[in-house]
């Protein structure tokens, strides 16, 4: 619901993928449920999307599911106006593609080549929509502590820059643009390698296949790389004043490097990632069931 798309691999590169942002920050305000996973075995559950979506419904009306929807909706379009403006700047037609009569050296330098280009289209994309990002973000999480802080975009714009100065517009912006980077080289070089030396030429789908590895690899390779995501979306909201930004919810990081190792050292750093399936982080014996 609050997530909007860019086209092709930019899907994946958002990686937000519908993920309520809420989750990401630790806010669980509905209990855990019994289940069974695969070997039958008693486990806890969070609550999925689909319920944290009704209880949204129940608490704001149908409307809080839209909260930082146009600030989204914003950053989008000025992310793929950037990037066709890059991409005319320096258009891929100036470019070699890569071609299955090239031999591996020369495949190897036009995909290197390539996603050089596509890193320095997103790059600046990210750099150029990040602000608004930061303002969905807010916006978002405000659900957490029933806060009216960022109420519309332009006074957004107005209090960030009191409160934090030009500097307040970038925050986390390192850690989404390193997400970005290793997601890029990842998913094209594993795509090149799978496609050059796992694709056999003589089957008969073939061509088929290798167009559609990029995009596996892409969805893969996202998974890899949501922690980057989350750090960058954590670091948005950490000690701007909300509550979903401060304790207990979160300390007062000083660093994104600092907000990483405290999720890595509670095991979140995948927190949020999950639509569905959500275990809980306890297991199923720690609670009474009847």
């Amino acid at each position: 619901v609050w997530v909007i798309l860019d086209q092709g691999l930019q899907e994946c590169q958002d990686r937000g993928l519908l993920t309520g942002f809420p989750l990401q920050v630790g806010h669980e305000p509905l209990p855990p449920t019994v289940g069974r996973n695969v070997l039958g075995r008693k486990v806890l559950y969070l609550p999925g999307f689909f319920t944290y979506a009704r209880h949204i419904v129940d608490v704001d009306g149908t409307r809080g599911l839209f909260r930082g929807l146009t600030p989204r909706l914003i950053s989008s379009t000025l992310s793929t106006l950037t990037r066709g403006s890059v991409k005319k700047a320096f258009p891929l037609e100036d470019m070699e593609h890569v071609s299955n009569k090239d031999d591996v050296k020369t495949s190897l330098r036009k995909v290197v080549k390539e996603t050089s280009h596509e890193m320095m289209m997103q790059c600046v994309s990210r750099v150029v929509s990040h602000p608004l990002h930061v303002i969905s973000m807010r916006c978002m999480v405000q659900f957490v502590g029933r806060e009216v802080k960022y109420s519309g975009v332009l006074s957004a714009i107005a209090r960030i820059l009191k409160e934090e100065g030009i500097l307040g517009f970038f925050v986390g912006l390192v850690p989404h643009i390193l997400g970005d980077v290793i997601f890029l080289w990842c998913c094209n070089l594993l795509a090149h390698f799978i496609n050059t030396y796992a694709v056999d030429d003589n089957f008969s789908q073939a061509s088929v296949i290798r167009s559609y590895t990029k995009f596996v690899m892409g969805i893969a390779v996202s998974m890899l790389t949501y922690p980057f995501l989350l750090v960058g979306d954590l670091m948005a909201v950490n000690n701007c004043g909300l509550r979903a930004g401060l304790p207990p919810y979160a300390p007062a990081f000083t660093s994104w490097i600092h907000c990483w190792r405290y999720l890595s050292a509670q095991a979140q750093l995948f927190r949020g990632s999950s639509l569905l399936f959500r275990r809980a982080p306890m297991p199923a014996s720690c609670f009474p069931i009847d």
